[in-house]
């Protein structure tokens, strides 16, 4: 692909909130066991268990306890797309939850990548939902929420966002999944969530993605995301960004088909 000088990827350093990174050194460092494949996926998706690795990381890090259920992405397992370099779906799926960590929302599961069974591949922690939960479903009482989704989506360029890649956990928490089809450097977004075309970005939204703005600039941000998406794919970041806040409200579809399929 044109302008997609993509060097060998490492891991990247991954700065995240506390409460992430005793689960982000378990995802790392544990054995991963796959379970089985996951249905209705395009892709190899495997539900798996990580037994062991360490809580807490560094020389500090405690022996981890129960087993943790983790959905491992192998690279190998990617169906080939036109329009995305080939083996680069699991380093999208990283990026995303990079992205969302430095921004504060929307809430990604922590995702890694490591080497498994079938080889590197995002491995991201697994939380049990309820499957009739969805963005068609909890829209209107989510609305504020569903606001950052959307904004997220823009700025990362989500290519898929169907309403069933939005779920609440158990403790009724929003999450959002599936994200290797992002950070395209031409316009791809394709979604579900049309519901705000228009209107304004509320004030605590703008001053977060001011906020991101100058995390990209350079600095530790840049290099973590750098590791997983090529020099021409950040640059398209650094600019959607700051179109998003140049035109202050939410955008209306763009070019191409501006739906996922299917939509759930």
């Amino acid at each position: 692909m044109p302008g997609d000088e993509r060097p060998r990827p490492a891991e990247p350093t991954l700065r995240n909130a506390p409460d992430d990174e005793a689960l982000l050194e378990r995802l790392r460092t544990g054995e991963l066991e796959p379970l089985g494949p996951l249905p209705r996926s395009s892709n190899a998706t495997f539900l798996a268990r990580i037994h062991g690795g360490v809580d807490g990381g560094g020389p500090g890090g405690r022996p981890a306890g129960e087993p943790v259920l983790a959905v491992y992405k192998p690279r190998v397992g990617e169906t080939p797309l036109w329009d995305f370099p080939e083996g680069t779906l699991c380093l999208r799926e990283v990026a995303a939850y990079v992205l969302s960590r430095a921004l504060g929302w929307p809430r990604v599961p922590p995702t890694v990548l490591r080497d498994g069974p079938f080889g590197e591949g995002a491995v991201q922690a697994f939380l049990p939902f309820d499957p009739a939960r969805h963005y068609l479903t909890m829209r209107e009482e989510r609305a504020e929420e569903f606001r950052r989704v959307a904004l997220f989506d823009v700025i990362a360029n989500n290519a898929d966002r169907k309403s069933g890649h939005c779920l609440e956990d158990e403790e009724g928490r929003l999450f959002v999944v599936d994200h290797g089809v992002c950070f395209h450097v031409e316009p791809k977004l394709r979604t579900v969530i049309w519901d705000f075309v228009g209107e304004p970005i509320p004030a605590d939204a703008r001053a977060d993605l001011e906020r991101l703005r100058g995390l990209l600039e350079g600095g530790p941000l840049v290099e973590d995301l750098g590791a997983l998406l090529s020099p021409a794919e950040l640059r398209a970041l650094r600019r959607r960004v700051a179109d998003l806040l140049a035109e202050g409200m939410f955008p209306g579809p763009g070019p191409g088909r501006p739906y996922p399929w299917p939509i759930v």
